[in-house]
């Protein structure tokens, strides 16, 4: 085995997890043009960010694991900080709309 190939145990898992993340992110794409307002837009992208780059980060850490044959865990750190970051960007962007929606109505 080279530094380029990955393990099966590894691979295939990472694979899934790909397709998984990327049909996440795909349908948040798609569904938010359809939905009426700023409000309802707002949950597909946190929804698909969240899940869809957790995804993505645990493929990540399985592929790095089996090709260092060792635990690589500091995609964690990665996930934790979009975890924690996307709630609150979304809470603070509904707080403005709903000042700004305050503001110009009568």
């Amino acid at each position: 085995m080279n530094g380029l190939d990955v393990p099966a145990w590894a691979a295939l898992p990472a694979a899934v997890l790909l397709f998984i993340g990327g049909t996440l992110t795909l349908i948040g794409a798609l569904g938010l043009p359809r939905l009426p307002d700023f409000f309802a837009r707002m949950h597909p992208p946190a929804m698909g960010n969240t899940l869809g780059a957790g995804s993505v980060l645990i493929a990540s850490m399985l592929v790095s694991s089996g090709m260092l044959g060792r635990p690589v865990i500091h995609e964690i750190l990665i996930t934790v900080f979009i975890v924690m970051s996307a709630p609150i960007t979304a809470m603070l962007l509904i707080r403005a709309a709903v000042a700004r929606r305050k503001k110009h109505d009568p």
